[in-house]
């Protein structure tokens, strides 16, 4: 079902400034944000590019998750040269005339300016070189001139619910089309998801997309190509079709081809697929870049290690400190109940009958508990809203969020980055403003591809945050307001893995693109502190566990160092006391006297001195190790993470979740 809501409510909704509001009020809202793109992520070509992989991926991994299906996804982005985008849109190349009217165009002067520049560069690093300073880069060349855009197919395959055959022209070619606007935690920024890479596409390159859909057990594929008329915000379907589904697939395929950029977004479009696969180690997912040249191609399996997922976040109802007036007005229009009683009673959490009477109690004469909730006026609207603001009520729950989990968290971490050592710690549900959020946190040490420092890895309602890193609160804790050094962590010199995950079903973010959370929320800083240092507690532990255990084989070393010379020195003084002349009376007790007559007969030797010291040396060494474990309080057996693998076949189970493990019960 798809309805139009005011454009103001529409943008409200999205949680954009007034100034967006009004400024967009007699356009449509594809033509808005075509104008605006920036807004959506879309400043330039290589972040085109990236928001565009970025916004299917997530859709391709809630579309999964919501019918509970381990997420499989497949994403190829494609370079088209300039040649080759110009057949398919059947445009002829035409050889340059006037040379001088092109942007990279370089006139004699300049080249000789530029040769004679770069030999005076080469001839100051040669004597650099022969003096053994440190030589610099050569200076980058003349870029491309503007025209010499680079353009990609952009194509992302899921096994998830896929799109009703009907829907697919709106849900794809109508912004601000859908209902998706509950109280819940998502992925998505904007709502916009696929549409904005359509709206990119017909601004860059003019193309349709194409789109591939079955739903489960549907006999069909649903195939569809359209573009979107911006000024109208309607979809232009080309072809809408139903085609044979002989491998009873079900899923979406979505193609698009924009202009974009890959050489400078490379390396952030690979770090996100890195950090969401550390997010979701359920998903498998597999990147492709293909080129004309061989030598540029790329393939990356990111494989899955467990098929446990996190709940489906839930739908819940609005905590009353957390609404505005035009929330309430909202939720008047679209209430079912009649009275004022009920609409307080049902439309809110953490308000009960006996709450709710006393609420109207309070609000004054004008109001009653069976007066028609439609029939309120303005200002007795105002007088709510106000209420609300300085009622006391409980804090929301957290059973509408789905975090991660520790366990997942734990496993991505492994998966990914192969540390040396691991801690994971998961806050309860604390809130902000009336909407509840969770923290989780995991710090590494050591670990392949991560560089020596802190390597922070940020995340919102499990998606990664790749932008603005100095102003975000994660930054600037794991910065700032941690003492890595309290708990044994060299933050120069090891190689530090911070990750936190934050989840809400409001994110604070500052700025229009959301790509950063505020560090001036005392709530949300406070708690991704207490996470952090919890994570530093374990690691201290362990780390000084490491060290004694180290220490003890260093004195163990040493010792060892040592036996054959001391057996060496007992021998010969055993050996010179044996050949002395016997005394009239005896100085030795039974058992020594027993001892030198081992040694005349040679019963007892040096090797014999090296084994008991050897034997004595290990006693010790066990019995201190094992007098640390009482006082510790653990076990003095070595522990191991052991991950077993699911069985084969489709089995009704029951998971049974805990912060460290997951046990499954298979009847």
């Amino acid at each position: 079902m798809f309805l139009r809501l005011p454009r103001l409510v529409r943008l409200t909704i999205l949680g954009l400034p007034p100034s967006f509001l009004w400024c967009c009020a007699a356009e449509s809202p594809a033509e808005f944000f075509a104008e605006n793109k920036n807004i959506a992520g879309f400043d330039n070509p290589g972040k085109s590019l990236y928001t565009t992989m970025r916004e299917l991926v997530e859709n391709a991994l809630d579309s999964a998750e919501s019918i509970s299906v381990i997420p499989d996804i497949e994403i190829t982005l494609e370079e088209i040269t300039k040649n080759k985008f110009n057949t398919m849109i059947g445009l002829v190349d035409r050889d340059r005339i006037d040379e001088e009217l092109y942007d990279d165009f370089e006139s004699i002067k300049a080249r000789e300016k530029r040769l004679a520049k770069e030999a005076r560069f080469q001839e100051t690093q040669a004597k650099n070189a022969a003096l053994g300073k440190k030589v610099k880069e050569a200076p980058a060349a003349r870029g491309k001139g503007r025209g010499e855009a680079a353009f990609f197919r952009v194509t992302c395959k899921d096994n998830g619910r896929g799109m009703p055959h009907d829907d697919i022209p709106n849900m794809l070619g109508r912004v601000l089309s859908g209902t998706k606007y509950g109280l819940r935690q998502t992925r998505g920024k904007f709502g916009l998801g696929a549409k904005m890479a359509l709206i990119w596409s017909k601004m860059s390159t003019g193309l349709p997309i194409e789109i591939k859909s079955s739903m489960k057990e549907q006999n069909f594929i649903s195939f569809c190509r359209l573009d979107i008329d911006i000024h109208k915000n309607v979809p232009h379907i080309h072809l809408h079709e139903k085609r044979e589904n002989k491998d009873h697939w079900h899923g979406a395929e979505i193609q698009v081809i924009i202009e974009g950029n890959w050489t400078t977004h490379r390396s952030k479009i690979l770090h996100y697929m890195r950090q969401m696969a550390v997010i979701t180690p359920y998903a498998q997912f597999l990147f492709k870049f293909l080129s004309d040249s061989v030598d540029k191609n790329l393939t990356i399996q990111f494989a899955r290690r467990t098929d446990v997922m996190p709940p489906i976040p839930l739908q819940t109802k609005h905590h009353p400190s957390a609404v505005d007036l035009l929330l309430i007005k909202r939720l008047i229009t679209e209430t079912t109940k009649q009275n004022l009683l009920q609409f307080l009673q049902h439309e809110f959490v953490n308000i009960s009958k006996s709450h709710a009477e006393r609420l109207i109690g309070e609000m004054g004469p004008d109001f009653s508990a069976k007066m028609t909730v439609k029939s309120l006026t303005s200002q007795q609207l105002v007088r709510i809203h106000q209420l609300f603001r300085q009622a006391k009520f409980d804090d929301p729950s957290g059973n509408c969020l789905s975090p991660a989990g520790e366990y997942n968290l734990r496993l991505g971490i492994i998966k990914e980055l192969h540390p040396d050592l691991v801690a994971t710690h998961a806050s309860s549900p604390q809130v902000f403003e009336g909407h509840p959020f969770i923290v989780e946190a995991g710090i590494s040490i050591g670990g392949k591809d991560v560089k020596h420092g802190l390597n922070i890895f940020r995340y919102a309602n499990r998606i990664p945050l790749l932008f603005e890193q100095g102003a975000d609160v994660i930054t600037r804790t794991a910065l700032k307001r941690i003492n890595w050094s309290s708990y044994k962590i060299n933050q120069q010199q090891d190689k530090i893995g911070v990750f936190v995950s934050i989840v809400s079903t409001k994110i604070p973010f500052k700025g229009t693109g959301k790509e950063y959370i505020g560090d001036d929320i005392t709530e949300i800083s406070s708690a991704v502190q207490s996470a952090l240092k919890q994570c530093c507690l374990q690691l201290k532990s362990k780390i000084v566990k490491k060290l004694q255990a180290r220490e003890r084989q260093d004195r163990k070393r040493n010792l060892n160092r040592y036996i054959p010379d001391v057996a060496r020195a007992i021998m010969d003084t055993l050996g010179e006391i044996a050949d002395e002349t016997p005394p009239k009376r005896p100085r030795y007790d039974k058992e020594d006297e027993e001892l030198l007559e081992k040694v005349n007969s040679q019963e007892v030797t040096e090797m014999t001195f090296r084994d008991c010291l050897t034997q004595h040396v290990e006693q010790v060494d066990y019995e201190m190790a094992l007098e640390y474990a009482m006082q510790s309080g653990v076990s003095d057996e070595p522990r191991e993470a052991i991950y077993l693998n699911s069985l084969e076949g489709s089995y009704k189970f029951i998971d049974f979740q805990s912060p460290l493990f997951v046990f499954r019960f298979v009847p």
